[in-house]
């Protein structure tokens, strides 16, 4: 199925590794052009390479009040449009209730939630009928995560927020969706596998939770995204898409 996203221009923030760059990929393997971005000006650089001539890299924090304006001028001047903005980035600290700290907690609100409200006024106010917005959530907007306590007190917010977004554009032809990653194969999750004391016991535990017995790729995560992001997924907004192998039981 041709998606319609040939020369389609979308930032993807936090794409460096992990989620973001998966969905970077597939966008560009169907024709989209893309600016992602980093914190790490390197890996950022080093990211847009390896995408190829229809990427380009920008280093910024998401918690920076000026990003959201850079990465759309960004877009426009490089490649003459934008159409869309694929919010991720990286997860909080893990941590239970009392191991938290108000910093902790301030620098995530910065990043996780603000520089995605942020980034999503300033799309909507450039977007035209057609355009996306896009958001990395959690399964933890459903279900709470043990050990993951910042993640879920931010998280569920945000998916309210994108709720709202969805129903303010939706006259104007832009939408709004969110994908709730489940077991995803990335950095992040082996890094929060490693934190117990038999990281493939873990895993082997985690796996027979997932009705279809197994982590999910990137490259699964990635043609999600592209699908909802594309003009095929038109008449989809508002929605919070579970890519999880089943994992969430609820309707």
């Amino acid at each position: 199925m041709d998606l319609g996203l040939k020369d389609r221009v979308y930032v993807v923030t936090g794409a460096t590794r992990g989620l973001g760059n998966a969905a970077a990929r597939e966008l560009v393997a169907d024709g989209a052009k893309v600016v992602i971005t980093g914190r790490d000006e390197k890996n950022v650089a080093d990211a847009a390479a390896a995408l190829g001539p229809n990427a380009i890299g920008v280093a910024v924090d998401n918690a920076d009040p000026e990003a959201a304006g850079r990465l759309i001028a960004a877009a426009r001047e490089h490649f003459g449009g934008f159409h869309g903005v694929f919010v991720s980035v990286g997860g909080p600290p893990p941590g239970f209730v009392a191991a938290t700290s108000d910093e902790q907690w301030q620098a995530a609100f910065e990043s996780v939630f603000l520089g995605a409200v942020r980034l999503a006024r300033a799309a909507a106010a450039e977007l035209e009928a057609g355009g996306v917005i896009g958001f990395v959530l959690s399964g933890s907007v459903h279900e709470p995560i043990p050990g993951l306590t910042i993640s879920n007190g931010l998280r569920p917010g945000l998916a309210g927020f994108a709720k709202s977004l969805s129903d303010e554009l939706g006259p104007r032809g832009i939408r709004v969706v969110g994908l709730l990653p489940g077991r995803i194969d990335t950095d992040r999750v082996r890094e929060l596998d490693a934190l117990s004391a038999d990281p493939e016991a873990t895993r082997v535990a985690a796996e027979s939770r997932i009705p279809l017995r197994r982590y999910g790729t990137p490259e699964e995560f990635g043609r999600a995204a592209a699908f909802l992001l594309s003009p095929a997924a038109s008449y989809v907004t508002g929605v919070m898409l579970s890519v999880d192998g089943g994992a969430r039981h609820g309707f």
